[in-house]
């Protein structure tokens, strides 16, 4: 039964079943959704006015609670959330996520509605780049040559941009900075998606609530005013943020991880299209510079990160093909009896000997 198990696994590992193959092409499908969903977002929120950023923002963190609390509901998957209040670690580091991600949905919400949309797009493109800084300042890791070319280069980007801007673009750092230590942080969690944003806007329900009260109380509130179609619209802020998520994690246990890092510019690319040709945002020739380093940092970081996962792939399948070979040149026989001897009459009794392993119990020892 063991090798039929490994057998089964290794097929689906490598994609070389039928099954494995539909699996990887409905995965990557997934992945396609959920990049283009957040990649062409920027076309829904200018639907959302006259609601302010703010509001937008409040709605997005109540309707998606109530969106996804349904939905955990109808899966019944609500065992996490008793384990999750039995480790207030884990609650304080998904409280900083939340408050985390408030501030990159509040600023992207705000960038969209007022004009930088390339700008915002950007954040997206370096936020490998941060990832990978925050890994070196807080994980303490080690980067590769290629990897640290890549961050230089983005670097130089970023001092390029700033010169074309006449301001450093605080849009994209703020955007890139707060994702990746959301990413960061919710490395730490380990919990899954819809679980995980259920957790987040949890702990931002009432405080979005409370924020919508005020502006009702104050007549500043566009939830009701301007007809039932922008109410569903506002409503729906739940759909269009759980959804994606969804699919992205369909897509990550059928896809590997280097189709999945591909797939994540699809976003920003979407963003940074829409951006120049729908919304014809200005780009001046030293913007165009600055992005082509960024892209060009890219390229080098996805080549290197391609390269790696190839090498490890091949040493994997190396150390497999030698522990196989290992087990072939194993005997499969018991080895010959030897030959008996009279035992020469004692007054002590002859001990025991305890039972040799066999040779077959030694490679099911070795399997396990």
């Amino acid at each position: 039964m063991g090798g039929r198990r490994g057998t089964v696994t290794g097929t689906g590992t490598t994609g070389t079943g039928t099954g494995a193959g539909t699996e990887n092409r409905a995965g990557l499908l997934y992945g396609i959704v959920a990049y283009a969903i957040w990649g062409l977002v920027p076309l829904y929120w200018p639907l959302l006015k006259p609601a302010s950023a703010g509001e937008i923002l409040a709605h997005r963190m109540v309707w998606s609670f109530v969106f996804v609390g349904l939905a955990l509901l109808a899966l019944r998957r609500w065992g996490w959330v008793k384990e999750l209040l039995a480790h207030p670690r884990k609650l304080a580091l998904l409280t900083l996520a939340a408050t985390v991600i408030t501030v990159n949905w509040g600023l992207y919400i705000w960038s969209v509605n007022n004009g930088h949309v390339v700008e915002a797009s950007l954040g997206y493109f370096i936020n490998p780049l941060m990832t990978i800084a925050l890994g070196v300042l807080v994980l303490k890791e080690r980067l590769r040559p290629a990897q640290w070319a890549a961050v230089g280069i983005g670097f130089a980007a970023v001092l390029v941009l700033a010169v074309g801007y006449g301001r450093p673009p605080w849009i994209s750092l703020t955007l890139a900075v707060s994702f990746a230590v959301y990413g960061l942080v919710k490395k730490q969690v380990n919990l899954g998606g819809l679980e995980s944003l259920a957790a987040e806007t949890a702990v931002l329900f009432l405080p979005a609530l409370g924020y919508l009260v005020l502006l009702g109380s104050r007549s500043e509130l566009a939830f009701g005013t301007e007809g039932a179609g922008h109410m569903a619209l506002l409503a729906s802020t739940g759909i269009v943020t759980a959804i994606p998520l969804v699919c992205f994690g369909a897509a990550a246990i059928r896809v590997p991880l280097s189709t999945l890092g591909l797939l994540q510019y699809l976003a920003p690319t979407f963003q940074f299209l829409l951006g120049v040709a729908y919304f014809h945002e200005a780009m001046p020739p030293e913007r165009w510079a600055g992005f082509s380093l960024v892209w060009l940092a890219l390229t080098l970081l996805t080549w290197d990160a391609l390269r790696t996962a190839r090498r490890s792939r091949a040493e994997v399948a190396r150390a497999a093909r030698e522990a196989a070979e290992r087990l072939a040149d194993q005997p499969d026989d018991l080895p010959a009896a030897a030959p008996a001897v009279t035992p020469v009459p004692t007054a002590a009794p002859a001990a025991t000997a305890a039972p040799a392993s066999t040779p077959t119990q030694a490679q099911g020892d070795v399997r396990a």
